[in-house]
């Protein structure tokens, strides 16, 4: 069984990439197989719209013609057993490159038809991770549950497996020192508060969740 973790984050070892190591530890601890994908390491590219993922009879059809660091990626999760996405949330929504990805890997694996019907003929189990630096209630009041469940509704149906289960961290910590940076808004001693108290649960929470994909796949 294979599982890999995509950090939608330019960092390798902020908030996204330590809950989605901590996602991946879980799903070793049931003996899968794992990898944590930067895609900050990656030069490439969102969907240029050539549309040769949709055209009749060539060779193309339902495959991303772009040719770059995300090509063998993208072959890796089509063959995988299950993907663990994360993204930290930039004004309301996915950073860009997570973005770009999203682009590459769902718009060439659906048919325009009316039922958007999926070319992925297996199931491949999916879950999402978020990380923000705005409280629950912050996020609440934008809506951003509704802003993100598009992408991650849709990508359920992309691989046969229902809607995925989601992570948010909300609050986390960006600096380690709060008075070098021009950052006002936030209370250091709050962010302190959550980082020793929530990010912990979350990281658990991660874990678990790490865990029940490969459980629910055995």
């Amino acid at each position: 069984m294979k599982i890999y973790a995509i950090n939608g984050s330019p960092r390798h070892t902020g908030n996204t990439a330590t809950l989605l190591q901590h996602a991946l530890d879980g799903a070793a601890s049931n003996g899968a197989e794992t990898e944590l994908i930067h895609l900050t390491d990656l030069q490439f590219s969102g969907c240029k719209s050539c549309f040769a993922c949709k055209l009749n009879h060539a060779p193309s059809y339902g495959k991303c013609a772009i040719r770059d660091a995300l090509t063998p990626v993208l072959e890796k999760l089509l063959e995988s057993d299950g993907i663990i996405f994360g993204t930290p949330i930039y004004f309301g929504g996915e950073s860009g490159m997570f973005r770009n990805l999203i682009e590459r890997l769902y718009f060439a694996n659906f048919r325009y038809d009316p039922a958007h019907s999926s070319l992925i003929k297996r199931k491949i189990r999916t879950a999402f991770v978020y990380t923000m630096n705005v409280p629950q209630e912050g996020a609440e009041q934008h809506h951003y549950g509704e802003r993100l469940r598009m992408l991650r509704a849709f990508g359920g149906h992309l691989f046969n497996s229902g809607e995925p289960p989601v992570l948010y961290a909300y609050n986390t910590k960006q600096f380690d020192d709060y008075s070098k940076y021009d950052a006002t808004l936030f209370d250091p001693a709050e962010k302190e508060r959550s980082r020793n108290e929530q990010f912990p649960v979350d990281c658990r929470n991660a874990f678990l969740m790490g865990k029940a994909m490969t459980e629910t796949a055995l």
